[in-house]
């Protein structure tokens, strides 16, 4: 009995020995997976912790420009702008422009209803083709003359050697050149600076530029002209308004010198000065459907000043309608002057209290100038004057032509122009050495007897002028 107690005790501790041995060995195994699950799992997050670091064995790429090379839109704000009409944003236009030159197709955009203060620029080419410039918002000129520097007194914005390049929106272009057009204001900064204003800039300027349309949108008040084509070939305008009061001095609408194939049409033009002003070097040029008023109506010249030789032909102006200006169509030139103006052609053109509405003068000076009667004119043929009618407030017809060298082919056809309400001039019209015909109807009648007719030796007289043009052109 005692030797099977025995048997039994020594079988229970043996078993209760395996017993723990089980439970060590089990809790062991657990602790070793925790532990290697706590590893792989600290190990995973520092991998995680890398990537989103950034950290790698390579270095990080760089961080991508406001626009990638694919992007055909620029946006100024995009480059800095801060669009407050206050802060100076002229880099930030820079930097679009010069972004935007390198992609075909490119726009750069002028956001709506936002004011961008840009100091005098120049926007260069040549670029890619088919670049736009998109002006939904504004753009303001600099208000005060005297933050002018007097090597950007040319011109506001500078458009230099670009081809295919488009300008529309329906934003304006502001000059703000109220305080230009006030003598006692430039007095004051005369006397207050050294830097003395010799000339007043121009808002918009094309130079040597190619292929270009202007279309839709607005440029008011600039200091001077509002927008001039320099050396330039196939411009189209279509669809603008410009406007500055009356009495701002010398704010031409549209300047054209030395430009060839010029389309303008289908817009309104209010200034001080000329709507369309017409200049030496120029042909093919096609002015239709204008509002114009007030100014001086649509003018080619003056030419020849200072003895120059100035050169126009192939004019078309058509489809006009001119209110409340000094001039109607017309031409002018200063004595001494060299070369021709020839196939020029006003037709239908309403018009309406306008002082004169037919000119050509051959005497012209300007009232800040002392102008000596000088030899020698510009010869003027192959003028016509069609379809002219409406009211007058000084005198229907003006023709002062040359004594040396008369104005031939000269054509005044359907012209019937009544005196204005507010009349005050003369009824009779004046043709001083000027040759051609006219044809009815014609009111006021005397417009019937105003013309000579012309010879041979007259249009040999003119024609022996023409030769400085002949040779230019070659």
């Amino acid at each position: 009995m005692k030797r099977n107690y025995k048997s039994v005790s020594s079988l229970l501790i043996v078993l209760l020995f395996l017993l723990i041995l089980f439970v060590t060995f089990s809790t062991t195994s657990v602790e070793a997976r925790k532990h290697q699950a706590k590893k792989s799992k600290a190990h995973k997050h520092k991998k995680d912790n890398n990537k989103s670091s950034g950290k790698s064995p390579g270095p990080s790429p760089a961080p991508l420009p406001p626009y990638s090379s694919q992007s055909d839109s620029f946006d100024v704000f995009s480059f800095g702008a801060k669009g407050d009409g206050v802060c100076d944003d002229s880099k930030a236009l820079l930097a679009a422009w010069q972004a935007a030159c390198k992609v075909n197709g490119a726009k750069v955009e002028i956001p709506a209803e936002f004011k961008f203060l840009i100091n005098p620029i120049t926007l260069q080419g040549p670029c890619m083709p088919n670049l736009v410039l998109q002006i939904d918002g504004t753009l303001l000129a600099p208000p005060k003359v005297d933050s002018w520097q007097k090597s950007s007194l040319f011109q506001w914005i500078n458009f230099k050697w670009v081809q295919n390049f488009t300008i529309q929106g329906t934003g304006v272009v502001d000059g703000q050149g109220s305080n230009w057009w006030s003598t006692s204001n430039i007095y004051t900064i005369q006397k207050k600076s050294k830097h003395i204003p010799d000339m007043k800039p121009t808002a918009l300027r094309f130079y040597s530029s190619y292929d270009v349309t202007v279309r839709n949108i607005k440029i008011i008040d600039s200091p001077q002209c509002h927008l001039k084509f320099d050396s330039s070939k196939r411009i189209k305008v279509d669809n603008i308004t410009i406007s500055s009061p009356e009495n701002s001095p010398n704010t031409d609408g549209i300047h054209l010198q030395n430009s060839q194939d010029v389309e303008i049409h289908h817009s309104n033009i209010g200034s001080g000065d000329d709507c369309v002003s017409i200049q030496t070097g120029c042909s093919n040029v096609h002015v239709h459907h204008i509002n114009c008023g007030p100014g001086h109506g649509i003018s080619l010249g003056g030419l020849g000043k200072d003895k120059t030789v100035a050169c126009v032909s192939n004019i078309i102006i058509e489809n006009i309608s001119i209110q409340n200006t000094l001039y109607g169509a017309r031409i002018k030139t200063w004595q001494g002057g060299i070369g021709s103006v020839k196939n020029v052609s006003f037709s239908d053109i309403q018009v309406s209290d306008v002082k004169v509405p037919i000119m050509i003068d051959q005497y012209y000076c300007d009232k800040n100038s002392f102008c000596k009667n000088q030899s020698g004119s510009i010869a003027i043929s192959g003028i016509k004057f069609d379809k002219i009618i409406g009211t007058y407030l000084v005198q229907p017809v003006h023709l002062a032509c040359s004594r040396e060298i008369p104005c031939t082919d000269v054509d005044l056809v359907n012209i019937q122009l009544n005196p204005s309400p507010g009349f005050r001039g003369f009824k009779q019209s004046l043709c001083w050495n000027s040759y051609g015909k006219s044809e009815g109807p014609l009111v006021p009648s005397n417009i019937d007897y105003c013309l000579r007719r012309v010879d041979g030796p007259m249009r040999r007289i003119a024609r022996s002028h023409e030769h400085m043009c002949l040779a230019k052109m070659v």
